[in-house]
Parts: C-alpha cells; sequence; structure tokens
C-alpha cells in the first residue's frame, strides 16, 4: 500500500469494492473527471472487500497513473467492514461513502457537500420529497420501503433512507463511529447512523437522483433477511447501552 500524502486533503472518496472489474475502470474515470473540475484537493480510496476477480489490478493500474488514487486490498469480511478500513485510512476532511455502481449521479456529491456546511453527517435520500428515483424494479423498491419503515421504528426515527450508499462524513466524527462496529454487512449504515444519533452528531438528508442498474451485489431476498437480523441486533445493543446509561 503506499504512504498516505501528507498534503491536506480537503475531500476523500471511500469506495467499497467486491468484484466489480466489469465497472470499476469507468467509475474512477467519471470520479476522477469531476474531482479535477473543483478547486480542492481529494483523493479516492478504493476497500477491495477480498475481490476474487481483477478488480484490485485495475485499480492498482489507476494508481499508478494518478496518484490521487489508491487501493487497501483486504480480506473478504463484507461491506461494512470495508467501509470502516477506508473511512479509518483516509485523510480528508470530509469523507464521503460511494457505491461503486454510482447509482447517485457523480455531480450530486455537490448537495452532500453543500450539507456539511451545517451538520456533521449528510446522507443522500431516494425518500425526500425533491428526491428522484429511476428504473428500479417493484419488488426491490417495496422490500426497501419496509426496510426503512423497520428501521425507522426500532432505531432511527425521522430517518427516511438510511441504506443510500452515498454518505458524508466529517473528520471529527469518523473514529468515534467507525472504529468499533458490530456490523460487517449492509445493514452498517444503521448502526453507524444509530452511533451518530448518540453521541450527539448532527445528521442532514438530502435529496438526490437516484438510478438503478443491473448488477446490484446485493441478493434481494438472502441480503435482506441478514439485514432485518442485523437490524435486531443493533437494536438490542443499543437499547441495552440507553438503559445502562440512566436514559
Amino acid at each position: 500500500m503506499r504512504a498516505v500524502n501528507t498534503v491536506p486533503v480537503h475531500l476523500s472518496v471511500i469506495i467499497p469494492v467486491y468484484n466489480e472489474a466489469g465497472r470499476i475502470k469507468k467509475c474512477l474515470k467519471s470520479l476522477s473527471a469531476f474531482l479535477e473540475s473543483e478547486d480542492y484537493s481529494w483523493e479516492v480510496v478504493v476497500c477491495n472487500d477480498g475481490s476474487t476477480d481483477t478488480t484490485s489490478q485495475i485499480v492498482r493500474q489507476i494508481s499508478e497513473q494518478n496518484v490521487r488514487v489508491r487501493i487497501l486490498d483486504l480480506v473478504h469480511q463484507g461491506k461494512g467492514a470495508a467501509v470502516r478500513q477506508g473511512m479509518l485510512h483516509a485523510v480528508g476532511e470530509l469523507r464521503i461513502l460511494c457505491d461503486a455502481d454510482f447509482s447517485m449521479p457523480v455531480e450530486q456529491i455537490s448537495r452532500l457537500l453543500d450539507g456539511a456546511a451545517s451538520s456533521d453527517v449528510v446522507i443522500a435520500s431516494r425518500e425526500l420529497q425533491d428526491s428522484r428515483r429511476f428504473n428500479e424494479p417493484s419488488k426491490r423498491h417495496f422490500m426497501g420501503r419496509v426496510f426503512n419503515f423497520i428501521t425507522r421504528l426500532l432505531v432511527l426515527p425521522g430517518i427516511n433512507d438510511s441504506q443510500c450508499g452515498f454518505k458524508l462524513f466529517k473528520e471529527n466524527c469518523v473514529s468515534t463511529l467507525f472504529e468499533e462496529l458490530n456490523v460487517d454487512g449492509f445493514a452498517f449504515d444503521v448502526e453507524v447512523l444509530v452511533k451518530a444519533r448518540i453521541k450527539g452528531f448532527s445528521i442532514l438528508e438530502v435529496p438526490i437522483d437516484w438510478y438503478y442498474f443491473e448488477g446490484s451485489k446485493v441478493r434481494l431476498i438472502r441480503d435482506t433477511v441478514y439485514m432485518f437480523w442485523d437490524l435486531l441486533k443493533i437494536s438490542f445493543k443499543y437499547r441495552i447501552i440507553h438503559i445502562f446509561n440512566g436514559h
């Protein structure tokens, strides 16, 4: 792994990947083109969650051409574990989590950055009045709405969309939120947001345009079951903490 640049970085973009050889090159090309048009310093941290295809080789070739792109090659443990490592290894004052498929148009990173002027955590939302969704299968949309409803009911009242894969965290809250996570899978977002609430960090949802693309790594039935199980574990753990803290 290349040594981290000591020059101050304004924005880190963290991208967890698992077997993304088919689209990671296009993703990094469009992301780099957008960031190079901005007037702030930046880096991209690709967190390779033990891919068995050529994802790592492709990213390494790109990083040789652009020193602001680097890769963390990790043992396969799940998306949450990969994001955790990426957030802790990044050096930006602002750190944005982005899915590799970039279902949110890259230019809308600016919406998250604007939100950082007033909040510690900014999350992209597909469920606000000004949000727009495109091409999503009805079954997938329904399952997502059910999960978000139960999440609001159990642990995150007031959060409309905890699972959109685009979130911003300020540097001052990263270690508190990511150093200790119990969920390694897709529901890690919920645990991070619950911790942010408990620690008193402000959370802002911003509307985005969101596009469904084929090739999602989410296996609708199996992963949804795992996510509900993780949600119950999160609810139990943080309710116990709440009780023992005397609240």
